[in-house]
């Protein structure tokens, strides 16, 4: 047994209405590519894009309720995933804006109303 206690990485879940159909709105909307599935049928994807990994479950398998979840994705360049993922038809409910708290980000929705924020640092503050 390793000693070492070190966390190694996480991925955030969140809760789907129709497995099927946020599969695909990952995939081709938000440009996420497929590399887990899981039950018969599938009630459980692993989604990856570079570095973030992002899983899915259906709403059937747990009693948590699917449109409450939220993440935080930092990438290297926030205005050029706003133009990509505007231009693939993703829910972009605020556009990319400075803050105060020394970040640039915007924030997009998926069918359920999950909440996922692309953002990189302002140098603002």
């Amino acid at each position: 047994m390793a000693d070492d206690p070190m966390m190694v990485g996480a991925a955030t879940v969140f809760v789907v209405s129709d497995i099927s159909a946020s599969l695909a709105h990952y995939r081709d909307v938000l440009g996420f590519s497929v590399t887990f599935e899981y039950g018969d049928p599938t009630f459980y994807v692993c989604l990856c894009r570079d570095e973030v990994a992002l899983h899915l479950v259906a709403a059937r398998q747990t009693r948590r309720l699917p449109g409450n979840g939220g993440v935080c994705v930092f990438v290297k360049d926030v205005d050029a995933v706003h133009a990509e993922l505007a231009e693939r038809g993703a829910n972009i409910v605020k556009p990319p804006q400075n803050y105060d708290y020394g970040m640039r980000d915007f924030d997009v929705l998926d069918p359920d109303g999950n909440q996922l924020v692309f953002g990189m640092g302002s140098g603002d503050h």
